[in-house]
């Protein structure tokens, strides 16, 4: 069907409750993320680590998230959704509270193993619960919602948390995070019905045959290829973004949460019109735009020295706003790849493959930045700008592709 002529379909009131459910439960994860990057100035300065063994911090959680996602992509279509995704969630809040309990370096990395192998794999269900339940015409609009965690993460999530760690430490704001998750899988337990349907159109016996017919498939593989260098790209300049912003830019710890919340505002706004918006046209074109105006703000900011907050301001807003809104379509479009028997393992894998590129990302990012001290500048955060955007341009063909994969179906 055209997209220009796609009518809008109307949601049920329990469609819009579960919106609202992967919204809130998506927030949670992204923010357990995504706190790493404004905490890490902080944490390196506490527990005295240098560049590197931080990017490893970040990169512990992408990784291991990335195997538990290869892992379970067998199982991913055997069982009941809900019961899959509370299973997962349950084992993220447990390593959440390990996070904010460790003591040492050493014990925060093997947090961060626990709650990946857990948070990791998430998304992916949550994202395949979105294509069970919601048509192709709808999806851009609920990804959009659904993914609107990661703008109120930094809306309210990020700034809190940056607060709480100014006055107690870095590691209470994990304790927070998992007070709320606690909640919220209450919630899911009491109202999400359960999601079954999938189940009765699986074909292979064995977990191990679901998990080869799936990465056999030409038109996945292409899919897979486009997430993670997509992920690479995309991750590459956040693990270090709060270090460079204090040290190079000279963005003090009171301004840090103001220029979280604003951008994070920015992009809740923008998201949903960004969703809206790829249901009625292109969303090739979309991605292709986002992605070209991103790589430009990226290199603009990446070469700014000590700079005026109005400057560091506009410039961020403007370059998350690019950044995410390459996220709308291309998850749309990437979901509407696999047949829906095989749609679970599909989304493990992307999932499992886009948190270890992250983490590959990461650990690229922590090679090339040189810092001399806790308190000197960040070194070659140019370069890395550089290399991202190399990367971040090469998906456009990748998206291309994607999109002519899911026109033919």
């Amino acid at each position: 069907m055209n997209e220009q002529t796609q009518q809008s379909i109307p949601f049920t009131g329990y469609q819009k409750f579960v919106i609202f459910l992967l919204a809130i439960t998506q927030f949670t994860v992204v923010l357990d993320f995504m706190v790493m990057s404004p905490l890490g100035d902080i944490m390196m300065k506490t527990l005295r680590i240098t560049t590197s063994q931080f990017g490893v911090a970040v990169s512990a959680y992408a990784f291991s998230a990335g195997i538990s996602g290869l892992l379970t992509a067998g199982f991913a279509d055997k069982f009941d959704r809900k019961k899959l995704l509370l299973f997962f969630y349950i084992g993220f809040i447990i390593g959440t509270l390990f996070c904010a309990l460790a003591p040492t370096y050493t014990f925060l990395v093997l947090a961060r193993i626990v709650t990946g192998i857990f948070g990791g794999v998430i998304s992916s269900i949550s994202m395949a619960i979105v294509a069970d339940l919601f048509s192709l015409q709808q999806r851009g609009k609920v990804m959009g919602f659904v993914q609107m965690g990661f703008g109120v993460s930094q809306i309210l999530g990020i700034p809190i948390g940056l607060f709480i760690a100014n006055l107690w430490g870095w590691n209470i704001p994990f304790f927070w995070i998992a007070a709320m998750a606690g909640i919220i899988a209450f919630v899911l337990v009491l109202k999400l019905k359960p999601i079954t349907a999938h189940l009765a159109l699986q074909k292979e016996k064995t977990a191990f045959q679901h998990l080869w017919h799936t990465v056999s498939q030409k038109n996945y593989r292409i899919g897979f290829l486009f997430t993670a260098l997509l992920s690479i790209g995309g991750f590459m300049m956040m693990p270090f973004g709060s270090a460079f912003a204090i040290n190079n830019l000279k963005v003090t710890t009171h301004q840090l949460p103001i220029l979280f919340m604003i951008t994070g505002l920015s992009t809740l706004i923008t998201m949903p019109l960004i969703g809206k918006l790829s249901d009625t046209v292109s969303k090739f074109k979309i991605f292709a735009i986002a992605t070209i105006s991103a790589t430009i703000f990226i290199n603009i900011y990446a070469h700014f020295s000590v700079t005026p907050f109005w400057i560091v301001l506009i410039t961020n807003v403007v370059m998350m706003v690019c950044i995410m809104s390459r996220m709308i379509p291309s998850t749309t479009l990437t979901s509407a790849i696999p047949v829906p028997q095989d749609r679970g393992a599909f989304m493990s894998i992307n999932s499992s493959l886009q948190q270890m590129s992250g983490g590959f990302g990461a650990m690229i990012a922590g090679m090339i930045i040189v810092q001399k001290d806790n308190f000197a500048p960040l070194q070659h955060y140019d370069i890395l700008a550089i290399v991202a955007s190399s990367i971040m341009l090469f998906t456009i063909f990748l998206m291309y592709r994607v999109s002519k994969i899911v026109e033919m179906k």
